[in-house]
C-alpha cells in the first residue's frame, strides 16, 4: 500500500482547508519544495499534490510548481480544477505522473473511455469524493444525487482502475478516516482505492492496509499537525506487500 503525502496548493502556499471550505484555512509553508524535499527524504515515492486554485476556479500559478516539484525524486497524483481534455494534457506535460478526474468524471463520463486509451488505466485515477455518500464536484461545492458507489462501478465498467475516495466531512477534521465506507466502496465496485480524509492515527493505515482492495492513504493534516510520523506510515503501510 503506499502513502501518498498531500500538497495542497493555493496562491503558491502549502494550505489545508477544512471539509473544504475556502474560508477554513491553515497554511502550514509557502515553499511547496522545501515540504515536498521534507517527504521525499522520509521515504515518500508519490506526492498528492491539489490545485485547490483550480478546483475553486480561481486564478493561479500552481502548474508552474508542478514542474518544479517534477524535477525532484518523485512520482506526483495532481488533481484540482482538470475540467477539459487540454487541461489534463497540460498537467501531463508539466510532469504528473498521474491525474485525479473529479468534476469532468463526474459529469462527463462518456469522455473516461477516449482518455484511459488515449493516457493508460495506471495515469488515471477517479475522485469520488462524496458527502453523506453522494458524490460532490467543484471543489465539494456542488451535489450530484449520485452515490460514489453508483459511479464508481460505472467508471469500473469502462476500464477504471484508480478510485480516490474522500468523505469530505471529515477532511481536514481530524475525526478518523472512513474506513468503513472505503472498504465497501473498494469491494463493491473492485477498484482499487486510495482513501483521503481524516486520517489522524497510525492504526487507521493498518485497518485500511488489512481491508483489501485499498492502494493508497493520503495524509493531510495529521502529517503537518506532527501527528503520525511518514517514515513509520510508510513503513507500516508495506507490511505484508
Amino acid at each position: 500500500m503506499i502513502i501518498y503525502p498531500a500538497l495542497d496548493l493555493r496562491s503558491g502556499k502549502v494550505v489545508r482547508l477544512r471539509q473544504g471550505d475556502p474560508k477554513q484555512q491553515t497554511v502550514y509553508s509557502d515553499d511547496p519544495l522545501q515540504v515536498a524535499q521534507r517527504w521525499i527524504e522520509a521515504g515518500a515515492t508519490w506526492l498528492h499534490v491539489v490545485n485547490l486554485d483550480g478546483a475553486l476556479a480561481e486564478a493561479n500559478d500552481n502548474e508552474a510548481i508542478l514542474e518544479a516539484l517534477a524535477l525532484t525524486d518523485v512520482r506526483i497524483q495532481f488533481g484540482g480544477g482538470l475540467r477539459t481534455l487540454e487541461d489534463v494534457q497540460r498537467a501531463f506535460d508539466r510532469g504528473a505522473t498521474r491525474v485525479v478526474l473529479g468534476t469532468l468524471a463526474a459529469e462527463h463520463p462518456q469522455l473516461v473511455p477516449a482518455m484511459l486509451a488515449r493516457w493508460g488505466a495506471e495515469s488515471i485515477v477517479v475522485a469520488l469524493d462524496a458527502r453523506d455518500g453522494l458524490v460532490v464536484t467543484h471543489g465539494w461545492q456542488r451535489a450530484t444525487g449520485i452515490s460514489a458507489i453508483e459511479l464508481g462501478k460505472r467508471l469500473a465498467a469502462e476500464g477504471v482502475r484508480y478510485a480516490l475516495y474522500t468523505d469530505v466531512s471529515r477532511d481536514g477534521a481530524l475525526t478518523g478516516v472512513n474506513i468503513e465506507a472505503t472498504a465497501r466502496l473498494a469491494r463493491e465496485t473492485g477498484l482499487q482505492v486510495i482513501a483521503s480524509g481524516g486520517v489522524t492515527a497510525l492504526s487507521e493505515i493498518v485497518a485500511l492496509r488489512d481491508a483489501g482492495n485499498i492502494n493508497g492513504v493520503v495524509l493531510g493534516t495529521a502529517l503537518y499537525e506532527g501527528l503520525i510520523d511518514l517514515a513509520e506510515a510508510i513503513r507500516l503501510a508495506q507490511i505484508g506487500a
